[in-house]
């Protein structure tokens, strides 16, 4: 038994866990707090579950809305509508909009909520059957020619010369997922070297486990595909937070988040290589991870791929040294973090041009453009990550960390005195 709980308050979510792990004791529950997550994204099916549960309220939202929005939905899992205690009318209303069973709140009959929570499950089931034996359904679970299982495809973000992205809907994860898909293309020397590239990099990204990094959700071969699933993130990336300056709490949160990321994938001997704001990702409760690992190298790969005299990157964010082809290491990520703290804090790159080629040049010989006076405390810093020589620049992603920290600590400080 699997559920989808939508509810902010977390005592009524014990409680309801308490009732659904009498009738199944290895029920999973997934709690969903809509007033962190904000709505359900609605290309969201709940196929992964066997019910909802949704609460009739919560602060700055109504779940009424929320349900004729959800049984709108074609293919939606049953939801289990929790009325407010004793109001007739509202459950009335909540039938009226299609919840497959209305429970009052107030007072929970435990006999009632398991039949009706069982009858959805069943209900569930029967559809997702006819479901995967319809013909829509191998089409559905069809990506760039790879047919994967337990996926909904809902749309095709992006198409590029090595991958495909799609939108998706994991039944596994319970959640919309991001699917990528490369083909392996033959050539006459052997396996094509960016579908090994694809493989092995994103394998060992997998390993890593933390907050500030990605999850990827799945990796497999299949049809002569690759495929890679990861989390989907709603609120976009952080290129959308940068329109301007941010104000310097916020900017060294981010970057403090960043340099963890960078900390977590150097100790695992993994160097990203194409850091900038479009590949670090903001989840629903505004926590930041770091994606986009097609450029990253690792140690243990040298020896099968390598890539001397060859410029991978983005020019803006890229350090001197990279954009110049000459061996790159953990410090050269920290190059392209102190990049982007110059821009979340000046609101501006530090160097531009019209071509990359020119960028390039003025990241090697070009003075860093000071900032204003009034954030001259940040300077240092930003001197040190930018530095021209790798052996000038802090030489580790923890090292930043303590810097940014003591930073913010300051600032904290000071808007505390104000």
């Amino acid at each position: 038994m699997r559920l989808l709980l939508v509810d902010d308050d977390p005592r009524f979510r014990a409680l309801l866990r308490h009732h659904v792990s009498c009738g199944w004791t290895d029920a999973d529950i997934v709690a969903y707090n809509p007033v962190i997550r904000g709505p359900l994204q609605p290309e969201f099916l709940a196929q992964g579950f066997d019910a909802v549960l949704l609460d009739h309220e919560w602060s700055g939202g109504a779940g009424l809305s929320w349900l004729r929005d959800l049984t709108a939905r074609s293919g939606f899992a049953p939801v289990v509508f929790l009325s407010a205690a004793g109001d007739e009318r509202m459950a009335a209303a909540a039938r009226g909009a299609g919840a497959f069973a209305v429970i009052d709140k107030g007072k929970i009959d435990h006999d009632l909520l398991i039949s009706a929570v069982g009858r959805a499950s069943a209900r569930q089931q029967e559809v997702q059957i006819a479901w995967r034996g319809s013909a829509g359904a191998r089409e559905a679970q069809t990506f760039g020619g790879a047919y994967i299982k337990g996926y909904r495809r809902v749309r095709q973000i992006a198409a590029g010369s090595v991958s495909d992205l799609f939108l998706a809907e994991s039944s596994q994860a319970g959640s919309l997922v991001v699917f990528k898909v490369t083909r392996d293309m033959r050539k006459s020397d052997g396996i094509d070297q960016s579908f090994s590239r694809f493989l092995q990099e994103y394998e060992i990204v997998r390993s890593i486990k933390h907050p500030n990094v990605v999850h990827i959700l799945d990796l497999g071969v299949t049809d002569h595909y690759a495929y890679l699933v990861m989390e989907y993130f709603a609120r976009g990336d952080l290129r959308s937070q940068i329109k301007g300056p941010l104000p310097p709490r916020q900017a060294l949160e981010y970057c403090i988040a960043i340099s963890h990321a960078l900390a977590a994938i150097h100790t695992a001997g993994i160097l990203h290589r194409d850091l900038k704001p479009g590949n670090v990702m903001i989840r629903d409760d505004g926590s930041l991870a770091l994606i986009d690992f097609g450029l990253a190298k690792h140690r243990a790969l040298e020896m099968e791929i390598t890539d001397k005299g060859m410029i991978f990157g983005t020019p803006y964010y890229m350090s001197p040294e990279q954009g110049h082809g000459q061996p790159v290491d953990r410090r050269g990520d920290l190059y392209s973090l102190g990049v982007m703290l110059y821009e979340m804090l000046s609101g501006k790159k530090p160097f531009v041009a019209d071509t990359a080629m020119a960028i390039i040049y003025k990241h090697a010989r070009h003075p860093l453009p000071p900032l204003d006076a009034s954030l001259q405390a940040y300077q240092p810093v930003l001197d040190r990550l930018l530095a021209k020589k790798p052996a000038d620049r802090y030489q580790n992603a923890s090292a930043v960390s303590e810097v940014l920290e003591d930073l913010l600590s300051a600032v904290k400080a000071a808007e505390k005195a104000a």
